[in-house]
């Protein structure tokens, strides 16, 4: 903006603030995700391989087909001027004959986290209550609290076992709209059956029960199958972990056409980029490079177990991409790996879990790595 020679602009009699967040209690009650990024760190020391073990992504590029497949858009007429297909109806029509499903139970989001976001802004209110088995995916929590719902806690007398009995007992006390579990979940590794889940859902009648799958790619189960049976079941899933596209930042939920149906009413259609819609049809169609991936990932746990064992370290292995270690100093530990480029996460700080820290597990050949520098650390710690 200009202003013409001579004109003088008056200053304001009231100093202008930011604008007031509707409704303010709410907004600035919630605590924010804690996304805390290791990558200020690893880009300042371009000297040392890094093993980026925070955030439980895949440790490799994804398949080589993926790389492909968006190279290949991108050198032909590639039209990044227009919006991508509405609803990713490209990938669905994929997905849908992968899983058995109808396209109609599937919804195709910007990530999984969208898809978790989206349930919240369909389903909840003020005051609702949301059953969170904990502890677990802290995000969720804020998607839930934006909506002003009343997040109720569930733990069980061991944070690593699933606590059915207990988990029906708080369901018929609470009478919640919203029971989230993510199984295995992160980050103790808990996993459910098909026959836990179908109790957990027979015990919501009247609400909805969410089933976050982002690692079911390594554990091999998902709760899709009891979706014939359940209406009151959601199913969210992520190309982020097993398949490696973390950055391209695109998932789904798998649910009842209803429920689908709803959640459409709400979502953007045009919220998931082209070039993750590219990259996913090529990640599963190339089911080889994700069995040879996890299982990299299922013998490098072995690995470690190993390590852990020989070395007296408490260690909890899990049905996903993550192990859990204890250290009694484990702040110290997280410290001085960063030191040595190692990153990991940790979760000494979250009620039940003092003293553990996450891996994420990769390949054998970057656990051995990273295995010899926690050695090292180890032992200066002693000294």
């Amino acid at each position: 903006m200009t202003h013409q020679p001579g004109l003088r602009v008056a200053s304001p009699a009231v100093a202008p603030r930011p604008p007031v967040v509707r409704p303010a209690a709410l907004v600035r009650s919630i605590k924010p995700y804690q996304a805390v990024s290791s990558l200020d760190h690893i880009h300042s020391r371009p000297e040392l391989v890094p093993h980026k073990l925070d955030w439980n992504e895949a440790t490799v590029p994804p398949s080589p087909k993926v790389i492909e497949a968006v190279q290949g858009f991108l050198s032909r007429a590639h039209h990044l001027n227009w919006y991508p297909v509405l609803h990713s109806t490209n990938l669905a029509e994929k997905l849908a004959a992968f899983h058995r499903v109808g396209e109609d139970n599937l919804l195709i989001t910007n990530g999984s986290d969208q898809a978790l976001d989206t349930i919240c802004t369909t389903y909840l209110s003020p005051g609702d209550p949301v059953l969170v088995a904990s502890p677990t995916y802290q995000h969720f929590l804020v998607f839930a609290q934006t909506r002003g719902a009343e997040i109720v806690h569930h733990y069980g007398p061991d944070p690593f076992d699933a606590d059915l009995e207990g988990l029906l007992a708080a369901i018929q006390r609470v009478q919640p709209r919203l029971v989230y579990l993510v199984s295995p979940n992160n980050p103790t590794g808990v996993q459910y059956t098909p026959a836990q889940v179908a109790a957990v859902a027979e015990a919501t009648a009247n609400g909805l029960v969410i089933v976050d799958e982002a690692y079911s790619e390594f554990s091999g189960r998902t709760a899709i199958g009891l979706l014939h049976t359940y209406p009151n079941l959601v199913v969210t899933r992520t190309f982020s972990k097993a398949y490696g596209l973390a950055g391209l930042r695109i998932g789904y939920a798998v649910a009842h056409p209803v429920v689908v149906g709803d959640m459409r009413r709400v979502f953007n259609p045009k919220s998931v980029n082209v070039l993750a819609q590219v990259g996913a049809m090529a990640a599963l169609e190339d089911q080889d490079w994700l069995r040879w991936y996890v299982d990299e990932v299922r013998e490098a746990k072995r690995v470690i177990g190993d390590w852990a064992v020989a070395r007296g370290v408490p260690m909890r292995s899990t049905p996903a991409n993550f192990v859990m270690l204890r250290f009694e100093r484990a702040p110290w530990v997280v410290r001085m790996l960063q030191e040595v480029g190692v990153y990991v996460r940790d979760r000494s700080h979250i009620p039940h879990l003092s003293g553990w820290v996450r891996f994420s597990v990769g390949t054998v050949d970057q656990t051995h790595d990273v295995l010899a520098r926690l050695d090292g650390v180890l032992q200066r710690l002693e000294a």
